[in-house]
């Protein structure tokens, strides 16, 4: 048991873990070791990149953020989606050294795509790796995800948060990349998809970060937080614990609300925060099914799983993006990552 002491007292923390200054470092060690067949790491600017990178002619794709969100963004790495990751320390954006290393890995020629989720840290950070790679000859462009309805101006960020719909955008970006696409083509990609993609999520707990030891909220036995944001943050309310139909109420309806999804097929994706079970995320997602049928709204692809997640949070996200058929066949497209893998 690791133990952390911050304001005069000692908290007792439960985690697998060696110790609370190494865990993103020997996180990447063992990425490294469980799919040394499909990434390789720069563990001196901790960077996941693809094993064939950089690849002739083909755009690099590129995204990063704090770690504790696994798998993204290190987790989707591979074959039909992202080139490389940048891995910052527990909610902390990485430092612009280690997208500008990670740039320059995954630069084969036809220059390269940062996708951006919106907190003020990582815009900041992007743009100047951008600047630095612009400096030696690559043509940079950037994609800034922004799809949670639930705030706007939130602690990290400017703007809405960029959450759920980053792993819809680096899988559907991803495959146009390794079909050819040049970057101006992918950069219009990936705003259509911005604009039609919204998230909410919520939670049934706080998270754990390691250097705090401590859950980032309280929450009494009978409530949950809605509107929450992926590194603890507190969400737009707090109200009695209901059913999962109550809550999938509560997270769709401000989507729908915020967009008009009315007569449009969409991709669903009901994603765990990392401590909620699977059976619980699929009575979630028959419910969200329930919700968008009596809206007219059809759902044509579906994810439900962990995949961007809050440390050891309890609670959910809802992700809706309007798709057009391009958005499909490219959803549908092989896959093949630590996190994520399909078709191949």
């Amino acid at each position: 048991m690791q133990e952390v002491f911050e304001h005069g007292r000692l908290w007792p923390m439960k985690k697998l873990i060696n110790d609370v200054a190494d865990v993103v470092k020997d996180s990447l060690f063992g990425v490294e070791a469980a799919h040394a067949d499909l990434v390789k790491v720069d563990h001196e600017n901790k960077v996941v990149y693809r094993k064939d990178a950089p690849i002739a002619n083909k755009v690099g794709i590129i995204s990063g953020g704090g770690s504790g969100h696994e798998p993204l963004h290190g987790g989707f790495v591979g074959l039909g989606m992202l080139d490389a990751a940048c891995a910052g320390e527990v909610f902390t954006s990485p430092v612009p050294d280690q997208m500008f290393a990670a740039t320059k890995l995954v630069d084969g020629g036809a220059g390269v795509l940062h996708i951006v989720k919106n907190y003020t840290g990582d815009v900041m950070n992007f743009e100047m790796a951008a600047e630095m790679a612009a400096a030696e000859g690559i043509r940079v462009e950037a994609v800034i995800v922004a799809d949670d309805v639930a705030v706007q101006d939130s602690l990290y960020t400017a703007g809405r948060r960029g959450v759920g719909l980053t792993v819809l955008l680096e899988k559907i970006v991803g495959a146009a990349a390794e079909e050819g696409k040049d970057l101006d083509y992918l950069v219009g990609l990936a705003g259509r998809i911005s604009d039609n993609g919204r998230s909410m999520g919520m939670a049934l707990t706080g998270c754990t970060v390691p250097a705090a030891g401590k859950p980032s909220f309280d929450l009494h036995d009978d409530e949950i937080e809605i509107g929450i944001g992926i590194h603890g943050e507190p969400g737009r309310a707090r109200v009695a614990n209901g059913t999962a139909a109550e809550t999938a109420e509560m997270l769709v309806r401000p989507i729908l609300d915020d967009l008009d999804y009315s007569g449009s097929e969409v991709i669903a994706f009901v994603n765990g925060m990392g401590g909620t079970p699977l059976i619980e995320l699929y009575i979630v997602f028959n419910e969200v099914a329930k919700i968008l049928a009596a809206a007219g709204v059809k759902v044509a692809r579906c994810l439900v799983g962990n995949y961007i997640t809050s440390l050891d949070m309890a609670g959910c996200s809802v992700t809706l993006l309007k798709a057009d058929a391009e958005m499909l066949q490219l959803w549908d497209a092989p896959v093949w990552t630590p996190g994520l893998r399909w078709g191949k």
